[in-house]
């Protein structure tokens, strides 16, 4: 595939405005017309999974499409805006281009940063300044971590945030060690057999490592992703397997399903 020049990449996503306005007017679609913020939401985090799934997957030709579907959603909502007079397209454009050369001003100005991380740090540094300016008022630390992100997500950007003032464990020895603690009184839960008790103990465990893969330099919503694909592989496996021996899984003992899957894993 040609590389696109940003000129003929302007024409194409100018082309992908007016038909989004087109499908919006009122001889348009009428399932287009009819949408709003509220009813998009759903396709927006579905399409963005998709764009993770073809990551995943190493599907570039996927990739393309659904990074084509992602737009869809940038600019179904921004032409939503528009109509109702808050924001358009070239209003959202603006402000990320705006952002994107301030919290680079070692790229777009005299600033100074030689390696990546020095690059994070500056711009965690301006994000908070940019915050301050905009809430005079001062918010809490966590409050711009949206509450709508996965649970996984929105625990690791929370506890990030939280270490940026000193919050946090110094080294991953530390969070195992809590990490036990937390086993132990899921354990001490079940056995008083309270359900509430056990969820809120299960939470919490589920906190701690991702408190741990964050010490670890890992994305935890990244890892789970990929232990779940493995599980899908295995699984398929052993299903296939069964199948061929005239085997349906209802009626397959553990034991068949246990050797099965350690064949599957001697495999990968």
């Amino acid at each position: 595939m040609a590389n696109a020049r940003p000129s003929a990449a302007g024409e194409k996503f100018r082309r992908l405005v007016e038909i989004m306005a087109r499908l919006r007017a009122p001889d348009g679609c009428p399932w287009d017309r009819e949408q709003t913020f509220d009813s998009i939401k759903p396709y927006t985090l579905e399409e963005t999974y998709e764009v993770l799934d073809a990551l995943d997957s190493r599907d570039w030709n996927a990739l393309a499409e659904e990074l084509g579907d992602l737009l869809l959603q940038a600019v179904f909502l921004a032409r939503i805006a528009e109509e109702d007079g808050t924001f358009s397209i070239e209003d959202a454009l603006d402000a990320i281009v705006e952002k994107l050369v301030r919290r680079h001003p070692h790229v777009f100005a005299d600033g100074d940063a030689k390696t990546a991380g020095e690059v994070k740090q500056r711009w965690d540094e301006i994000k908070r300044q940019e915050n301050r300016e905009k809430h005079p008022s001062q918010p809490g630390l966590l409050d711009n971590v949206p509450r709508s992100m996965p649970a996984l997500v929105e625990a690791q950007q929370l506890t990030s945030r939280a270490s940026t003032v000193g919050f946090d464990w110094e080294n991953p020895d530390q969070v195992l060690a809590k990490l036990d603690e937390e086993l132990k009184e899921l354990a001490e839960s079940r056995r008083r057999g309270l359900p509430e008790e056990i969820e809120h103990e299960l939470g919490d465990l589920l906190f701690v490592v991702v408190n741990l893969a964050r010490l670890l330099k890992m994305d935890a919503e990244q890892a789970l992703r990929g232990t779940n694909a493995k599980f899908r592989g295995r699984f398929g496996y052993l299903e296939r397997k069964l199948n061929a021996r005239g085997r349906p899984l209802s009626e397959a003992t553990l034991e068949e399903m246990d050797q099965l899957w350690e064949e599957a894993k001697r495999q990968t």
